[in-house]
């Protein structure tokens, strides 16, 4: 593989504020209480830096009974719902919740529409972690739909008392489908004044659906079940490109570059950056090339540490 290759490298890319936030919480509990620690959940949706905190005493738990009585459990960006919560009270664990505060959001959002009984369309994918915990809010007043279809097939709804909200890491393109759909089915629709799609996932997907037109093939370093990331491989897909989600290097098949001159990179929200620069690296080893970073917008976004992380320095 002598010809050398134009590599662009997206920006942004790569860890959004939620993920940061959420990371920096674990690593806070790790320094002040050390292990072991349990969370609910992967903290994010990435195999490394699930792996990670596992080598270092995090233990991922998918049900609380898993936590021992009394001990210390966090919650993951994701974010839980009310009947965990209670579940945790009774085991008299030590809470820190890591959700992302646009999830919250979201959450707050169905909270208020159920009190004056609303039924609320969650415009999401089913079994998602995010799905299940926002739904948990109000179980009774949700309903989950995927697809201008599943919202075509509603039926024995009050079209005067009908919201939506949205999961926060969706296709952007598929959403906004999705939404039409529920918009001409119920025109006086409710719907929260600021979108519900979190910003770092509406500028990674813009930057794959721009740069990919000048590349021939497009690769997104996240895990398989990172929905945010799997949006990016589906909107380099509507631009004709092939498109390939991997973990890490080790993943890229050199096949898939026969007759290939320029390869677009693109990480998730929960991708860490060192595995990007492992792939640019591998890219550089095996094509030659020069990499060209294209900013389409900088993020300044932060979100602190939420305050019952910060609490254990005081209290452990």
């Amino acid at each position: 593989m002598t010809e050398r290759m134009k590599i662009i490298l997206a920006n942004p890319r790569g860890f959004c504020a939620g993920v940061n936030m959420a990371i920096d919480t674990v690593d806070q509990v790790l320094r002040t209480r050390g292990a072991p620690v349990y969370v609910y959940h992967e903290i994010v949706h990435n195999k490394h830096v699930v792996e990670g905190f596992e080598g270092r005493g995090v233990t991922f738990v998918n049900d609380l009974a898993e936590v021992p009585q009394g001990g210390l459990v966090v919650y993951s960006a994701h974010g839980i719902s009310p009947e965990v919560r209670r579940q945790a009270k009774q085991r008299r664990l030590v809470e820190v919740d890591a959700t992302c505060p646009l999830v919250t959001k979201v959450h707050f959002e169905v909270l208020r529409y159920a009190r004056v009984g609303y039924t609320i369309l969650f415009v999401g994918h089913r079994g998602h972690d995010e799905a299940v915990g926002t739904v948990g809010e109000a179980p009774d007043n949700v309903i989950i739909v995927e697809s201008p279809e599943e919202v075509d097939a509603l039926n024995g709804i009050d079209p005067e008392k009908v919201a939506f909200v949205t999961q926060t890491t969706l296709s952007v393109s598929d959403a906004m489908r999705t939404i039409a759909a529920i918009k001409r089915k119920y025109p006086n629709v409710r719907y929260p004044a600021k979108d519900d799609i979190c910003y770092a996932t509406t500028n990674r997907q813009a930057a794959v659906t721009q740069l990919a037109a000048e590349a021939d093939i497009v690769l997104v370093i996240g895990s398989k079940n990172s929905s945010n990331s799997k949006r990016l491989v589906e909107r380099a897909d509507e631009q004709g490109k092939p498109a390939y989600l991997i973990d890490d290097a080790s993943e890229m098949d050199l096949a898939w570059f026969a007759g290939k001159r320029c390869c677009l990179v693109t990480a998730g929200a929960s991708a860490p950056e060192h595995l990007v620069q492992n792939l640019i690296a591998r890219l550089q080893q095996e094509f030659g090339g020069e990499v060209e970073q294209r900013t389409l917008v900088e993020e300044d976004v932060f979100f602190d540490l939420p305050k019952s992380a910060k609490s254990l320095a005081v209290i452990g």
